[in-house]
C-alpha cells in the first residue's frame, strides 16, 4: 500500500533552493521518493471564485476516493473466486501519453507519471468548467455503478436463497435433486409413493415394520434412495386411501413423512433456474462460465453431505456433463465495466488532486501564479513524522499554516484488502 504527499511552494528562486535542499535531505536520509508534479497554468478567474472551488474541490475529492473505493470493492466482490488477481484487474489504463494508451498503467507509475489530460479537461476552459466536468463524470460513473451492483446483488441473493434449499439434513432441504422419476408409482388412480425420514438406528425396525404401520401397504415397496448424518430417506408406496393413517402411524414410531409431490416440470424449472443464476453470476465475472464436472451434485455447496443410493452408476439427478472452461476466456460485462470505469474514476480522482493544489496555491502564495508542486512518496509508514519535521523546517520562511500544509493522498488503498 503506497501513500503519496502532494506539497507545494512558491517558484520564486528562494524557494526553489529550499525544494532543491527538501530533496537532498530526504534522498540522504531515505525518506521519500520526489519528483515534480505538472500543472497546467489554469485560468484564475477570480477571488472569490478560487474561495468557492476551494471548497467544492474538496468535498469533490472526498466523493472521488469513496466512489474509487466502492468500485475496488465490487471488483472483489464479483472476483470472489479469483481474488489474488483483483490488483491487477485496478488499473489507470491510457492515462498517459497517447503512444502509452494501450498499455496497463499499475496506479502507483499513473500517479508518479503524471500529466494533465488536456483533450478531456481542457485547461483553457475556467476552472469551474474543469471542475463541473470532473464532478459530472464522477456522478454518472456512481449512478451506472448503483444500478450495476444493485442488479448484481439481486442475482447473488435469488442465487443464496436457491442454494438455501440444498443445504440442511433430509427434513429440511430440498429433494430434487436426490430422487428421480423411477423412485415413485406416477398417474396411479389407487396408488401413490411417499418418502419417510428414519434415524439410522432405527432402519431394521422400518424394514421389519412398514408393511404393517397400516392396511394396504406394498409388500417389499420401500427402497432407500439417500442418507445424510442423521437418517435415511425411504421410499413406501400404499393405497391413496391409507395415507392419513399410516403418516399418524409411522410418527408414533419416530418416522417422519416428508410432504413430497413428484413434479417433473418444478423439477426441472427448479434445476434449470438455478443453473441459470450460476452461469449469470459467473459471466458477470467471465464470459465463459463454470459448468459442473461429472459427478459433482447440481447444488455445489451442501453442508450436509446426501449420498444417493441405488445404481452405483447413476448419478445425483440434475447432473451435467459439461466441462470447467478454461479460465481468463474473456471478462464479463460487469468486470468489463468496472475495470473501465474504475480506472477513469482514478485518473478523475488524481486531475482533482491537482486542481486542488492549483487553486489552494494560488489562495496562499498569490497572483501571478508562480508555484512548483511536488509529489512525496515516503518509503516508509514510520519515516512520515520525520518527513513531515524535515519539511516544517526547510519551509520555516513560509506562514505557519503554509509550511504544515500537506495534501495527503493514498491511491493504493483501494486493494489493501488483497
Amino acid at each position: 500500500m503506497s501513500e503519496f504527499w502532494l506539497i507545494s511552494a512558491p517558484g520564486d528562486k528562494e524557494n526553489l533552493q529550499a525544494l532543491e535542499r527538501m530533496n537532498t535531505v530526504t534522498s540522504k536520509s531515505n525518506l521519500s521518493y520526489n519528483t515534480k508534479f505538472s500543472i497546467p497554468d489554469f485560468k484564475v478567474g477570480t477571488l472569490d471564485s478560487l474561495v468557492g472551488l476551494s471548497d467544492e474541490l474538496g468535498k469533490l475529492d472526498t466523493f472521488a476516493e469513496s466512489l474509487i473505493k466502492r468500485m475496488a470493492q465490487s471488483v472483489v466482490e464479483v472476483m470472489e473466486d479469483s481474488k489474488g488477481k483483483v490488483p491487477e484487474n485496478l488499473l489507470a489504463n491510457g492515462g498517459l501519453k497517447e503512444k502509452l494508451k494501450c498499455l496497463k498503467i499499475d496506479l502507483t507509475s499513473f500517479v508518479t507519471h503524471f500529466e494533465w489530460d488536456m483533450a478531456k479537461y481542457p485547461a483553457k476552459q475556467p476552472l469551474v468548467c474543469v471542475v463541473d466536468t470532473l464532478a459530472k463524470q464522477l456522478a454518472q460513473i456512481e449512478t451506472d455503478l448503483k444500478s450495476r451492483t444493485a442488479a448484481y446483488n439481486t442475482l447473488k441473493t435469488n442465487l443464496e436463497n436457491l442454494e438455501k434449499k440444498s443445504m440442511g439434513n433430509l427434513f429440511t432441504r430440498t429433494l430434487s435433486d436426490i430422487v428421480s422419476k423411477e423412485d415413485f408409482v406416477l398417474d396411479s388412480e389407487y396408488l401413490v409413493t411417499l418418502l419417510v425420514i428414519v434415524p439410522k438406528p432405527s432402519y431394521a425396525q422400518w424394514q421389519k415394520t412398514y408393511e404393517s404401520l397400516s392396511d394396504m401397504v406394498v409388500p417389499r415397496s420401500t427402497k432407500l434412495i439417500a442418507e445424510d448424518n442423521e437418517g435415511g430417506l425411504f421410499t413406501v408406496t400404499l393405497f391413496r386411501k391409507v395415507i392419513d393413517d399410516f403418516k399418524t402411524k409411522a410418527k408414533e414410531n419416530k418416522f417422519t413423512v416428508r410432504e413430497f409431490y413428484y413434479d417433473e416440470k418444478e423439477i426441472k424449472r427448479e434445476r434449470e433456474e438455478l443453473s441459470r443464476l450460476l452461469s449469470d453470476k459467473k459471466q458477470q465475472y467471465q464470459t465463459s462460465c463454470v459448468a459442473l464436472k461429472k459427478g459433482s451434485s447440481t447444488f455445489p455447496d451442501h453442508k450436509v453431505q446426501v449420498t444417493p443410493l441405488g445404481n452405483p452408476d447413476r448419478p445425483a439427478a440434475g447432473q451435467t456433463d459439461r466441462e470447467r472452461e478454461s479460465e481468463g476466456e474473456g471478462e464479463g460485462p460487469l468486470l468489463r465495466w468496472l475495470k473501465v470505469n474504475f480506472s477513469e474514476a482514478f485518473i478523475a480522482w488524481i486531475h482533482i488532486k491537482a486542481l486542488r493544489v492549483f487553486v489552494e496555491s494560488v489562495l496562499r502564495y498569490g497572483l501571478p501564479v508562480n508555484f512548483q508542486a511536488v509529489l512525496l512518496q515516503p518509503h516508509k509508514k514510520s519515516s512520515t513524522k520525520r518527513l513531515r519535521e524535515v519539511l516544517n523546517s526547510v519551509f520555516r520562511h513560509l506562514d505557519q499554516v503554509a509550511a504544515a500544509s500537506v495534501l495527503d493522498g493514498s491511491p493504493d488503498t483501494q486493494w489493501s484488502h488483497s
